[in-house]
């Protein structure tokens, strides 16, 4: 069981390199090793506007490209093997960033609040867990409040602590709500208003 939080990283990229050897042995038609090969080199066509322009090799043991594979696989459930080139598409053309677009598009496009959701790739501490902490380099204090280079590249330093924005967030969902019930009512009375309009006027004929 991971003591820190930066032990949990170090476990999910151990997790998944270990069924990625797993599935590399047995599977030799599949054949699926640790470092994915830089794809042929595409035909330069402007007009095609979904030729790769991005010919890099992808590092299977990342801890990006483990949290990728791990991220999509569970959202399918499906196996890793299956999301193998999912992942390496995802790292090879957005790079680490592109874990908060995945993170968004497996939640059917909606924006993330990692103030609330836990973020895929840092687990919520808000800094780059592929970075030396602060501690370990010896960052001064100050650094934290402008724009450290240990923020995390996806969630951006959000923390995830639900329970410090809760009441914040309950109260705007309390006016929201309040808002929409008072104008439902308005609608509703213009209904009213409008079918006695109406009947007033059908008796009078």
């Amino acid at each position: 069981m991971p003591t820190t939080v930066f032990d949990q990283f170090t476990r999910r990229t151990a997790d998944v390199t270990a069924q990625l050897t797993t599935l590399g042995i047995p599977l030799t038609t599949l054949g699926i090793p640790l470092t994915a090969p830089a794809p042929p080199p595409a035909d330069l066509n402007p007009a095609d506007p979904w030729a790769s322009s991005y010919p890099v090799p992808v590092d299977r043991s990342t801890l990006a490209w483990c949290t990728a594979v791990t991220m999509l696989a569970d959202h399918h459930h499906t196996g890793i093997d299956r999301q193998v080139l999912a992942a390496d598409a995802l790292l090879r053309e957005l790079g680490v960033c592109g874990l908060a677009q995945l993170h968004s598009d497996l939640h059917a496009g909606a924006p993330v609040d990692f103030r609330f959701t836990r973020c895929p790739y840092c687990s919520g501490i808000g800094e780059d867990p592929a970075q030396p902490t602060c501690g370990e380099v010896g960052c001064a204090s100050c650094l934290e409040y402008v724009g450290h280079y240990h923020v995390c590249p996806v969630c951006c330093g959000e923390d995830f602590q639900p329970e410090w924005f809760a009441e914040e967030r309950v109260t705007e969902l309390e006016e929201l709500l309040a808002d929409a019930i008072e104008e439902r009512e308005e609608r509703a009375s213009l209904r009213y208003r409008i079918r006695a309009r109406l009947c007033r006027r059908t008796v009078r004929t």
